[in-house]
């Protein structure tokens, strides 16, 4: 009886190890998901922020052009 106590326990045991196991397993699975998407949203931000910089740099550019231009008219 003891040795079948012994058994139920262990198995119960590796039951639960299994199942911890298990679990972990698809929180991993769930994380590397996630820091797929968020390395796909970073590319993403970077590229509009590319986008955007030479958007700003252009502005500015042509501001600088309507200053220098305002300021010899201004002459």
């Amino acid at each position: 009886m003891d040795g079948d106590m012994e058994n139920q326990a262990e198995l119960e045991e590796k039951t639960r190890l299994i199942n911890q196991v298990l679990e972990l397993q698809h929180t991993l699975e769930d994380l590397s998901a996630r820091v797929d998407a968020v390395k796909e949203e970073n590319l993403k931000l970077k590229s509009e922020n590319q986008v955007l910089g030479q958007y700003i740099e252009n502005l500015m550019s042509a501001s600088s052009v309507f200053q220098t231009t305002d300021t010899k008219g201004k002459r």
